[in-house]
């Protein structure tokens, strides 16, 4: 499928997310894309249970938003957020 040609061809790979109660078997999936330093963009999630995995298409649209996404500095990292193009994610944990 696309998606694992994606996670071997591109700095993105999936991550499972559990669902309270249920685990990650019964969870999402969700696609980042990274450079494994200090850029970290969710791209794209959705349910297990309503797909399996993205087609051909999504897959290219995916892999030219990353190299995009890749591309920006911090500052560039801030206007997007400020403009609400970015959303930033932080976890307590």
């Amino acid at each position: 499928m696309a998606y694992l040609t994606l996670i071997l061809v591109l700095d993105y790979f999936n991550k499972r997310i559990a669902k309270p109660g249920q685990g990650k078997r019964g969870g999402f999936r969700t696609l980042l894309a990274t450079n494994r330093n200090d850029k970290w963009f969710f791209m794209f999630g959705f349910p297990k249970n309503e797909r399996a995995n993205i087609n051909n298409k999504e897959a290219e649209a995916l892999k030219a938003l990353a190299n995009v996404l890749l591309t920006y500095d911090q500052a560039k990292i801030n206007h997007a957020i400020k403009a609400g193009e970015l959303y930033e994610v932080s976890c307590d944990e």
